[in-house]
């Protein structure tokens, strides 16, 4: 049985369905970025030995700023902001998170020249995803298609790991419905080049939150409430998966 399954069989008693799941993880977040963070306290434990620990991989960072908006805005800033709300949001929920970075710095371990250090990084990065006992990994990343600045929206995507397309269906689904409202996009399979994506061991997902080429969602990306609502709605379909959840 995979490490999704045996999340499901664990956690399904203590989630009443998509819509109680909604209402909390939205709830919570209000309450999370009301001034009442630091004080926040898990609503349920993580249940059991087996519990999954959730690895969030805020992309890129340092001097590797990832994807940049014309106007300089780099990617690797927004990517963190998104994970810590993200990270917040499913410990207040129950679940064991671990983030790979907590401040904007490369995390390399080695490397004389900027390309060394770039594949130190991601060398390293799939060293802590592989050694997490029960790992599931969220890799939360900007998109950026100069050649159409008109192109938004967040997609998901996923590895071959058990129980991940599923995982992503599912994320992909609350992500339509709480940011792509009348541009729905489906989840694809992660190309072939995402080196993280295709060397770690566990069931991951990649979620590209918006596009730094277009002008306007650059904007909307940088505002708190904006990142809320994006960790809001990946935590929502996190949760909704680990309850048995699908889409069709």
């Amino acid at each position: 049985m995979g490490v999704l399954s045996v999340i499901v069989l664990i956690h399904k008693r203590f989630l009443l369905g998509s819509l109680l799941v909604f209402c909390c993880v939205t709830g919570l977040a209000a309450v999370l970025y009301a001034g009442l963070r630091p004080a926040c306290v898990p609503a349920f434990a993580a249940q059991g030995a087996d519990a999954v620990t959730v690895v969030i991989d805020p992309g890129h960072g340092g001097e590797d700023g990832g994807a940049v908006s014309p106007d300089g805005v780099m990617e690797s800033q927004i990517n963190l902001a998104v994970s810590h709300r993200l990270s917040d949001l499913l410990r207040f929920a129950g679940q064991r998170t671990l983030l790979i970075r907590t401040e904007d710095v490369s995390v390399h371990t080695e490397g004389d020249t900027m390309r060394a250090r770039k594949v130190s990084d991601i060398h390293h990065r799939v060293e802590i995803v592989n050694a997490t006992e029960g790992a599931v990994l969220l890799s939360i990343h900007q998109n950026s298609l100069p050649s159409s600045r008109v192109t938004h929206g967040a997609q998901v995507f996923w590895n071959t790991g058990e129980g991940a397309e599923t995982l992503a269906g599912v994320v992909q689904d609350a992500l339509n419905t709480a940011i792509n409202t009348g541009n729905e996009k489906l989840p694809r399979k992660i190309p072939a080049t995402i080196y993280l994506m295709n060397h770690v061991t566990v069931p991951a997902i990649l979620v590209e939150c918006g596009f730094l080429s277009n002008s306007t969602e650059t904007a909307r990306l940088q505002e708190p409430s904006y990142q809320l609502k994006l960790a809001a709605a990946i935590a929502t379909g996190y949760l909704r998966c680990l309850a048995g959840e699908e889409v069709p």
